[in-house]
């Protein structure tokens, strides 16, 4: 068992396109391995569908009326947060950001699209690259639902990226995904508290035909009597069109897939997808079912996270890295 010690946080601006993205550096207390130059292993953490902070908690403060706003229970914490302390107890940094127009991020997120997301994702990885304190030889992504599907794109052109953990991730067309977590949620009900999400699924069929269309937005009314937000449709449009497993079949890495089996926005079969197709493309991926949780992993276990995290340290392996940021690496 690891000693639990103190990680420490760092607020950090990056620059992403003409917007700056808010976010926390954490860096473990334990001193980093003697053979790596003083420097930690670390992984970006990217969150999950609709405005998210860098917990990876639905954003209620940038988006009063969407989300209820009830207060989170003592002792818990957005999945991406949990995520970020137990690698830190076990010697891994990581970087987590707001969202485009989330927590203290700029920008709008309701105007941005998928394509501009996964840019954010890349000019992270980009702005961590010239901390000295962390290895670039050992980097690795933990993507969260749509995360997930940044993550993959992100790897797929970056030879640096070597271990990825996919915690809920689609597998399918959006277009799948929104049809069969919009019946999911209006079974069970799950988060179906906060307006947007309602809304959201309302409106589903809706959206699918005009992201279809090539239509540039869509209007969604979180709650009654609130205002109209007009969605752009383009990151939907790219979605129905880029599913994972087409972006899983161009990957080589080594990849372990979480699921909770309780998950009402993705299904625990697009996980089972997602490690045919990594298998079928020469990779060995682990999917591991969570028990009674759902797509935010809140009922798992502080020991659950833990071994999640635990699997990430074990496949940071140091890797061969471009001339580039072999040079990089070496001016420190």
């Amino acid at each position: 068992m690891y000693p639990r010690r103190v990680p420490r946080p760092e607020e950090i601006g990056i620059l992403a396109g003409s917007a700056t993205l808010a976010g926390e550096l954490i860096l473990p207390d334990a001193p980093p391995p003697p053979d790596r130059r003083g420097r930690h292993p670390w992984a970006l953490l990217l969150a999950s569908w609709l405005p998210r902070n860098r917990d990876g908690g639905f954003d209620a403060q940038r988006h009063p009326g969407w989300f209820a706003t009830e207060p989170m229970p003592a002792g818990e914490a957005g999945l991406l947060r949990r995520l970020a302390f137990a690698l830190a107890e076990r010697g891994v940094a990581s970087f987590r950001y707001d969202a485009r127009g989330c927590g203290a991020s700029e920008g709008d997120w309701a105007s941005s699209d998928l394509f501009t997301r996964i840019d954010d994702a890349r000019d992270a990885i980009g702005a961590m690259r010239s901390r000295p304190e962390l290895d670039l030889a050992r980097t690795g992504i933990v993507g969260h639902g749509e995360g997930a599907l940044i993550g993959l794109s992100v790897a797929i052109a970056d030879p640096a990226v070597g271990a990825l953990t996919l915690v809920g991730a689609p597998a399918r067309s959006l277009r799948d995904l929104l049809r069969r977590g919009a019946a999911a949620r209006g079974r069970t009900g799950t988060d179906r508290q906060h307006p947007m999400v309602a809304a959201f699924d309302r409106v589903s069929e809706e959206l699918i035909e005009r992201a279809e269309r090539r239509e540039s937005s869509v209007p969604i009314q979180p709650g009654l009597g609130g205002a109209a937000v007009a969605l752009n449709l383009a990151g939907w449009e790219q979605a129905i069109h880029t599913p994972a497993l087409a972006m899983a079949t161009m990957l080589h890495r080594s990849v372990s897939l979480i699921h909770g089996e309780g998950d009402a926005w993705s299904h625990p079969d697009e996980s089972r997808l997602l490690e045919a197709a990594l298998r079928g493309a020469g990779n060995e991926p682990m999917l591991r079912l969570v028990p009674g949780a759902g797509h935010d992993l809140a009922e798992a276990s502080d020991d659950a996270i833990g071994s999640i995290a635990a699997d990430l340290v074990d496949r940071l392996l140091p890797r061969d890295l471009p001339p580039v940021l072999l040079t990089l690496q070496e001016l420190g």
